[in-house]
């Protein structure tokens, strides 16, 4: 399935972050991402040109165009895709219903059929030859596929910022696992928080003598540490973590550091 190219890098160099929804300044039409929207952020070379104003404070604001809202911008903040100006709470496609929104509901029911097919000519045959790297990363990105549909998390991260997997639950729990998805840029410590509100597990993580909620290693069984950064992780060579892979949600003694008998969890879905 083709990637759909949305969205402009901020032409600060040093930057260059892409924004699905980028800002655009109003006095040197130069395109920038949240963190520098603002003319100071940007060094913005263009002097303000001034403007005729019905407000009594006699300054410049855009009114959200979302049905309902009065929220407004000192700054435009203007969808690239139906050119409306927004608030910055309805300025993501999603949060104000564009109506030239690129991902329709037929179009995910149709790819929920094909990752069906695809999932079901996988399982029905048996594997022939050698399995190459090709293999490998094709069967990664159906298990990525089959979660998106599927995973549960917070729904107001941005797509880019998405890493999904499939968390293999404690013993004692009642689902074996369930899919989910985190920011990439959350430390193991908070990743294990809050998938341990996801499943309704107990966490006492924060209690000196009770049993830690850790996330282990889907192969070794290799507690991961706390502090560690999911986005350090996933970019190591050969790592054990990829978008789209298996983790291990376990309590551990405090001296422990690795589970036993990691196939338990994996086999038992």
């Amino acid at each position: 399935m083709a990637e759909l190219d949305i969205g402009k890098h901020c032409q600060i160099s040093s930057c260059n972050l892409k924004d699905f929804l980028p800002f655009v300044c109003d006095f040197c039409s130069g395109i920038f991402c949240l963190e520098h929207r603002s003319r100071e952020a940007h060094s913005c070379k263009e002097e303000p040109v001034k403007k005729e104003s019905h407000n009594a404070g006699g300054s410049t604001s855009y009114p959200c165009s979302f049905q309902d809202c009065k929220g407004k911008e000192l700054l435009p903040v203007i969808c690239p895709q139906c050119e409306k100006h927004f608030c910055l709470a309805h300025r993501h496609q999603d949060d104000h219903k564009c109506e030239k929104l690129e991902v329709s509901k037929p179009r995910m029911a149709a790819t929920k059929e094909l990752v069906q097919k695809i999932v079901e000519s996988k399982e029905g045959s048996k594997p022939k030859g050698r399995r190459g790297a090709k293999n490998s990363a094709t069967a990664a990105k159906v298990a990525l596929m089959k979660l998106k549909l599927h995973a549960a998390g917070d729904k107001g991260l941005p797509q880019t910022e998405r890493t999904y997997f499939q968390v293999y639950l404690p013993k004692e729990s009642k689902d074996s696992s369930q899919p989910m998805f985190f920011c990439s840029k959350w430390s193991v410590g908070k990743v294990v928080d809050y998938a341990a509100s996801l499943a309704s597990l107990k966490n006492n993580n924060n209690v000196l003598t009770a049993k830690k909620l850790r996330l282990c290693h889907p192969d070794t069984g290799e507690a991961f540490r706390m502090d560690d950064m999911l986005l350090s992780l996933l970019a190591q060579p050969e790592s054990p973590l990829y978008n789209g892979g298996n983790v291990i949600l376990e309590y551990l003694d405090n001296e422990c550091t690795s589970l036993e008998n990691v196939s338990d969890y994996v086999t038992q879905s």
